[in-house]
Formats: C-alpha cells, sequence, structure tokens
C-alpha cells in the first residue's frame, strides 16, 4: 500500500465530499434493504447514485488479477459472507443480515464505508453480533487521535469483541484512505496497545471490524473475491472513514 500521509486542510475536504456520497449512499440502500430485493438491484441503485453526484463506484474495477477485476459497485456479504460478496440475482431472506461496503472516487480522492442491515426478524444471536461489532467500531474510533498509536485501535476492537465471545477476523484490516483506496497505515482489529504507526493530526484512516459469531478463521470462495467465515458462522462488518485530529476524531462517512 502507499504509505501514510498527512492531509492538508483542502485533501481532507475533497475525501470529506467522496465520503458525504459513500454516507448517501449507505443511507439510501437503507431504505431499500428488504426481504425479496437482490443484491444486484442495491448495487444499480447505489451506482446509479454515486455517478449522479460526479463520482466513481471506487470497487468497480479495482483488483491486482486484471482477469478478475471486480464486477461490481458495492460489495453485499450475506449472513457468513465477511466482506467483498459479489452481488448478484440472490435475493435477501427474512432473517438474513447483510453487510453493504461502499467505496467511492470523487476529484481524485476516496471514501470508504460499511454497514450491515437486518432483513425481516432476525436471530437473537445476529442482532447481538450486528450489536457488538457496531459498538466495537466506536470503540476503535474512540482511540483514534493523534499521539496513540494504531493499535490502541486495535486493541480497542478486539477486547471489546472477544469480551462476549466473539472473534475479530485476522486476515483482513482498515486501511488509510486518500489519493488512494488502501493506503498505509494497515489496521488490524486485533493487536497491543501501545503498539504501531504514531496517529498525526490530518491521518485520514477507514477503521472496519469484521467481527464473527464463530471462530476468526475465514476463506475464499471460488469467485476469488467473497470472503466467508470457515466455519460457517455469521458476520458483521461495520465501517467508518475517519480524521485523526488532536482532539476528538472526526467521522467523515456519517
Amino acid at each position: 500500500m502507499p504509505k501514510a500521509t498527512i492531509k492538508s486542510s483542502h485533501e481532507i475536504t475533497l475525501i470529506r465530499e467522496s465520503c458525504r456520497i459513500v454516507a448517501e449512499v449507505l443511507r439510501l440502500l437503507k431504505g431499500m434493504v428488504r426481504i425479496g430485493v437482490t443484491t444486484k438491484e442495491l448495487d444499480h441503485l447505489a451506482e446509479e447514485y454515486i455517478r449522479s453526484q460526479q463520482a466513481e463506484p471506487a470497487f468497480k474495477g479495482y483488483g491486482t488479477d486484471k482477469q478478475n477485476l471486480y464486477p461490481a459497485s458495492i460489495c453485499a456479504s450475506i449472513n457468513d459472507e465477511v466482506v467483498h460478496g459479489i452481488p448478484s440475482n440472490r435475493t435477501l431472506q427474512d432473517g438474513d443480515i447483510v453487510a453493504i461496503d461502499v467505496g467511492v472516487k470523487k476529484n481524485e480522492f476516496y471514501g470508504d464505508g460499511a454497514w450491515t442491515f437486518q432483513i425481516g426478524e432476525i436471530s437473537e444471536e445476529k442482532t447481538r453480533l450486528m450489536q457488538t461489532a457496531e459498538e466495537s467500531l466506536y470503540k476503535g474510533i474512540e482511540q483514534a487521535r493523534a499521539g496513540n498509536r494504531v493499535h490502541d485501535i486495535s486493541a480497542a476492537v478486539q477486547k471489546h469483541v472477544e469480551a462476549v465471545g466473539y472473534s475479530v477476523v485476522r486476515d483482513l484490516v482498515g486501511h488509510g484512505v486518500g489519493r488512494y483506496l488502501h493506503e498505509e497505515p494497515a489496521v488490524p482489529n486485533f493487536g497491543k496497545r501501545g503498539t504501531g504507526m504514531l496517529l498525526q493530526s490530518g491521518m485520514t484512516i477507514a477503521i472496519e471490524p469484521m467481527v464473527n459469531a464463530g471462530a476468526y478463521d475465514v476463506k475464499v470462495d471460488s469467485d476469488g473475491w467473497t470472503v466467508r467465515t470457515y466455519d460457517g458462522s455469521p458476520s458483521a462488518h461495520f465501517e467508518h472513514t475517519i480524521v485523526v485530529t488532536n482532539h476528538e476524531p472526526e467521522i467523515l462517512t456519517i
């Protein structure tokens, strides 16, 4: 990944604009996510809205394997799918949870965010899983301030998740974001306080707990993208892009 950079106030303004669109897409899809809707329909709505804002879907065409670039504008990961689920004609069913990840590029700067939504009536386990994952995101964000270390974020997420018997995915991490969708620093969801890169005012990072109800082990489907839990347990994913300041971190995808 490109190295971490301290963003100027002008660059943060541009990142904030991309993040605004990310947040608006997630709010739009929240109103559309329901029983019987296909994830491909959600993808179409997201792309249409992103382009209406004179922006581009950051995920479409992303990847290092030119024979298998990511084909959609959002990631839609259902139940045991952790991240990178490819939208399809699969319909959402009562009792499902679906994590929707959105990336936007505008004026050469990126924004990135994700939320997990419930479909109809979900189990008590899935309810608690979603709540824990969302809470852990904010526990991590609280630590994202100048003078702290990256793994202060990681440790806060891990502590909150593991306290209730869930696990954080270890093969995938949060990341810096700016001129590139993925920049340094890598932001794991597990780690030891007081270690990792020093956080400085002006850093923009995407914090994204991926929380499994079972073990943290994951596997990749034959499509080369969809990551799912190895044991088939459900998973929830929440993400915000934030800017580090000398005071409270500012959430940009809100």
